[in-house]
């Protein structure tokens, strides 16, 4: 009898938790087109940069992506010097830039002896001085932030369309150039002595790395637009050693980070942008400590061996 009376005076004060949970995960989504928007984006980007990533991460390029990222920057902030927040100026200008400052890398360090992780490195510090320069002569300090932070809350048509047609071209792209790449990855010499293969996937790699920063900048600004490629790719690398399932595990976990980065700026005051990210980054120190490739707790405890 006391345990039937225990229940049923639990009942009544559990029963509105599961309506609260519901209304925190769902009801910003069902009531403000604004949320749904920001989702959307966020699925793209995640489609579309999460397997770039991971490529990043494979060529152990993962910081060429964060340069390139900043090397947008002039590019997008020329265009808002001339027309504003105008998406089509800032994103044709980010293009521009992300592809000169490629080139130019890429030839430093093939006519000098600069490496050309350095001669990035060196464009990287002078495109993020040039665009902040750029963006304060025209622009207040809410401009500034919004180019280097972004607002992915404030996607409309044009710019959601944009990024799923750049997100659709990058999945077609690499449906193209997969087995180049996955084989340059593994052994680049066995490439250059079967196949010519190596170099045009490359620059098609790079374009579609700078297609995607662009991409990520609209939504969470040049400073966070990485973060949504590498981080995922990071977390796939402590689950699985197959190439695919990685991308699937990116892509997921880019998502997951997205949407509960969302729900997590809605109900405090963190921006979405950083909130997405801090997601990813709790995500990735979870995989790091209990990842079942390379994770810490896996090293510190291993299974049991099949004996024969």
């Amino acid at each position: 009898m006391m345990r039937r009376r225990a229940r049923s005076m639990r009942r009544p004060s559990a029963q509105p938790d599961a309506p609260m949970i519901t209304d925190a995960l769902i009801a910003p989504f069902t009531e403000f087109e604004f949320m749904r928007r920001a989702l959307a984006g966020v699925i793209a980007l995640s489609l579309g940069g999460a397997p770039i990533g991971v490529f990043l991460m494979l060529r152990r390029m993962s910081l060429v992506g964060d340069a390139m990222a900043h090397a947008i920057l002039p590019g997008a902030a020329i265009g808002f010097l001339l027309s504003g927040l105008n998406l089509f100026a800032m994103t044709f200008g980010g293009l521009i830039a992300g592809f000169a400052v490629a080139i130019l890398a890429g030839v430093v360090a093939r006519v000098t002896e600069l490496k050309e992780d350095a001669s990035l490195a060196a464009f990287y510090l002078v495109s993020l001085a040039l665009g902040v320069a750029i963006v304060s002569i025209k622009g207040t300090n809410i401009d500034l932030l919004h180019v280097l932070f972004g607002n992915v809350l404030a996607l409309d048509d044009q710019t959601l369309m944009v990024i799923a047609f750049n997100a659709t071209v990058t999945l077609i792209l690499l449906a193209v150039i997969w087995r180049p790449l996955v084989i340059e990855c593994v052994d680049p010499l066995f490439l250059r002595s079967v196949s010519r293969a190596g170099a045009p996937a490359h620059l098609a790699f790079m374009a579609l790395v700078v297609i995607n920063l662009v991409n990520g900048f609209h939504a969470l600004g040049t400073l966070l637009a990485v973060g949504l490629m590498i981080l995922p790719a990071g977390i796939a690398r402590f689950w699985t050693r197959d190439i695919s399932a990685m991308m699937l595990v990116a892509v997921l976990s880019a998502v997951v980070s997205g949407y509960a980065g969302l729900v997590l700026s809605y109900l405090t005051k963190i921006p979405s942008g950083p909130a997405i990210i801090l997601i990813a980054a709790v995500i990735y120190l979870v995989s790091l400590l209990f990842g079942t490739v390379g994770g810490i707790m896996r090293k510190l405890f291993p299974g049991r061996h099949l004996e024969a």
